[in-house]
């Protein structure tokens, strides 16, 4: 799968690395305390020296894509795993690095940000749900991608039908998501956690105790 993917793995690990290159473009501009961790209304509450931030946050965002790169590739059913899920997980760390360097260089120097921490948030939220949820469903059982349950990894129609309806679910927070990128909501964060964990899983054992009795 790596290597039909080659150049794919290739360019997400360098748009990965792209707020270090960046950070070094900026590095006299930047201040020795950068905010690195903001609030749902965009508010800064945490900051990180210079160096961390520059070369320590896409460090570890790179580890972590080459881990879901790589346990993807390894996965024993992997084959059940369709082409676009494989490229989705591809990118969702070069988008999460992306967003995250845009956001804290533009706090730090002060430019423009238009849309802010806490919006920017809901808006890469919002587009991964619906990708997810679009998609999810045309993949068949694995270890890696989609709702793991004992249930849904012992019994394929079990699978289909729970991932057929978090699809769904999926859909609707990520639109949900977009739209709190204008309302700033404050509940809408926890409704969907609660709603794309929750309502699966519950279903999902559903149907292997309607199974079992």
């Amino acid at each position: 799968m790596i290597r039909k993917h080659k150049k794919a793995v290739i360019l997400t690990s360098l748009l990965t690395l792209a707020p270090l290159f960046a950070g070094l473009i900026l590095w006299n501009r930047l201040p020795d305390r950068i905010a690195t961790h903001f609030g749902f209304d965009g508010t800064p509450n945490g900051w990180s020296g210079k160096t961390f931030t520059v070369f320590g946050l896409p460090l570890f965002l790179l580890a972590t894509h080459f881990v879901c790169v790589f346990f993807t590739a390894l996965d024993p059913k992997g084959k059940n795993i369709s082409d676009k899920v494989y490229l989705i997980i591809l990118w969702l760390v070069p988008l999460v690095s992306l967003i995250c360097g845009y956001v804290i260089y533009s706090n730090a120097l002060d430019f423009p940000d238009f849309l802010g921490a806490g919006r920017s948030m809901f808006l890469l939220i919002g587009i991964l749900l619906i990708v997810l949820g679009n998609y999810l469903p045309k993949s068949g059982q694995n270890y890696t991608v989609g709702i793991k349950l004992p249930w849904t990894l012992a019994d394929e129609s079990n699978w289909k039908k729970t991932h057929r309806l978090a699809g769904w679910i999926f859909m609707a927070c990520g639109l949900l998501c977009l739209l709190n990128v204008f309302f700033q909501w404050k509940w809408v964060l926890a409704a969907v956690l609660l709603a794309t964990l929750l309502i699966p899983t519950a279903y999902s054992f559903a149907l292997y105790w309607k199974g079992k009795k």
